[in-house]
């Protein structure tokens, strides 16, 4: 196909915007492009250019792939951006011309497996990142693409690709990666606990877009079906396309690291990418929002203003280009509550928090194994979607909430607001009449009238359990940032089942909670004091 004038990039852009508004966060199919029904705008002289073209992939495949190449002579930085799952590479559109105009090459792909691309969807395995060089390569011997300056941007799924590459092709410069994964296992089966709804979401619209492999199919069936028989398999083959694997790589190839994720990220927790963040030994940045999967940065793929797609710009012209933009000396972390208030720097994730509250957890508490007492983590996108732009996470009545499925603990009444940072931590001792166990903690922030809303929370399973014989159970929440007023309290809530997670208590079960006097109960809470 035949160049096409910088006019076009925009009414294209224009085109996919309201399709991309429902998937960007939900990864669903985004509706076919079509050209603007406007008058075209006059066309510039030094406009950038896009084309449509096939990119051979590794195995003989070919990619569907869109190239805007700016305008002028010489050689330019280049930014690669692999479609998230389920979208196709009109995708980046938006970001892509805003990109081609301020001077980059900027090639947009249709990851494998969806679409009109070719092979199987391998969820960022050997093939996957065969391609992204494969990209490069076709990238530098068919536009004026600069050797030396080379990065990768994308969201989700392309986030964690980005990564990958810059763990296995030492050209690679630079990456934005916004709402990906460090760790696999780590996010979607933290606790080792299923992530049912994430899961099935992934695997369905992987079906409905694209041709998932057979071993992924494997996986996936297994994973939903609870196969622990398959459970070392499955960590293998996760940790294979996990970044966090390859961070001896990603170190020594020096690619500078912008990290951009939700608090309430339904797919990829915080926890797992922190952690991730602090072993970085290259140039890096952190960003926590509001929000969950992608949302965040969805207004930006619509082209509308976007301070994540801002960031990764400044990012990309600071590394790619040499801008004195000033990214690089600011505080390295940067934070946004939950409950507002704007952005707050840090100079490392681990300075985030500087004091702990510990929660008693007094007393011998037992529940029913398997029963949903009605404190949840809400629903896959929507609950986040509350908090992010109503500042309503799921609520409950911590009073009424059955003490025959729940155990319960309230703080005093606080009188000064308590500055929620980080990561919360149970410690208890448990029990259960069978050989297996789920429980999912909550921390609410609890008003005068007993109204709780959820501040953060976290699955647990464990497996080969001796029927009646007590033992520790110590495992992290999901990372927050969230300022409780005065006047009020927090609670903490145990019970052993929630819609978002595969539950293990066999029916008829019973848990109990205790805290003997040489090993008492807690959960500490992360503060940001001063």
């Amino acid at each position: 196909m035949s160049p096409i004038r910088t006019a076009r990039p925009r009414a294209v852009a224009a085109a996919v915007s309201l399709a991309l508004a429902a998937t960007a966060a939900l990864g669903a199919a985004p509706a076919a492009a079509g050209t603007s029904t406007s008058a075209a705008p006059a066309v510039a002289a030094a406009a950038p250019t896009l084309r449509f073209v096939g990119i051979p992939g590794s195995g003989g495949i070919t990619l569907r792939a869109n190239v805007i190449t700016p305008a002028g002579p010489g050689r330019h930085p280049v930014v690669i951006l692999p479609s998230s799952w389920s979208l196709n590479d009109l995708e980046y559109l938006a970001q892509a011309t805003r990109l081609a105009e301020s001077g980059y090459v900027v090639v947009s792909y249709t990851s494998r497996g969806f679409w009109l691309s070719g092979g199987r969807i391998e969820v960022a395995g050997p093939p996957d990142v065969a391609d992204i060089s494969k990209v490069i390569d076709w990238t530098l011997a068919h536009t004026p693409a600069d050797p030396h300056r080379i990065g990768m941007a994308g969201v989700s799924y392309g986030a964690g690709l980005g990564l990958m590459g810059a763990a296995h092709d030492r050209r690679i410069r630079a990456v934005v990666a916004l709402s990906g994964w460090a760790d696999l296992i780590g996010s979607i089966y933290s606790g080792r606990t299923q992530h049912l709804q994430a899961a099935a979401m992934l695997g369905a619209t992987g079906y409905l877009t694209g041709r998932p492999s057979a071993q992924l199919q494997q996986v996936l069936a297994d994973f939903l079906a609870s196969r622990y028989d398959k459970e070392a398999a499955m960590i293998a083959w996760g940790k294979e396309r996990s970044p966090a694997t390859y961070l001896d790589q990603i170190n020594a190839n020096g690619a500078a690291i912008m990290l951009g994720n939700a608090w309430g990220d339904s797919l990829f927790p915080p926890n797992q990418l922190a952690a991730f963040y602090d072993r970085l030994k290259v140039p890096k940045r952190l960003e926590f929002r509001p929000g969950d999967h992608a949302t965040a940065e969805a207004g930006g793929l619509l082209g509308l203003p976007n301070d994540v797609w801002n960031d990764a710009r400044r990012w990309l012209d600071h590394y790619l280009k040499g801008t004195a933009d000033g990214i690089d000396r600011e505080a390295p972390v940067q934070l946004e509550s939950r409950t507002g208030g704007g952005y707050e720097g840090y100079r490392s994730w681990a300075s985030v928090p500087t004091a702990t509250r510990r929660i008693a957890l007094g007393g011998t508490h037992t529940i029913a194994g398997g029963v949903d007492s009605g404190a949840d983590g809400g629903l896959i996108f929507l609950s986040q979607l509350a908090d992010q732009f109503a500042k309503e996470p799921p609520a409950v009545a911590v009073p009424l909430l059955p003490r025959s499925a729940a155990a319960a603990w309230q703080s005093p009444v606080y009188g000064t607001a308590q500055r929620v940072r980080g990561t919360a931590h149970l410690h208890t001792t448990l029990t259960t009449t069978a050989d297996k166990a789920t429980v999912v903690a909550y921390l609410y922030d609890v008003d005068a009238a007993g109204v709780g809303k959820l501040i953060t929370h976290a699955p647990q399973t464990w497996t080969g359990l001796t029927p009646g014989t007590p033992f520790t159970a110590d495992f992290d929440l999901f990372s927050t940032a969230y300022d409780v007023p005065a006047g009020h309290r927090l609670a903490v809530v145990i019970d052993s089942a929630d819609p978002l997670y595969i539950q293990h208590n066999p029916a008829g079960s019973r848990l109990t909670l205790s805290s003997p006097a040489g090993d008492p109960s807690w959960l500490s809470v992360p503060l940001r004091q001063g």
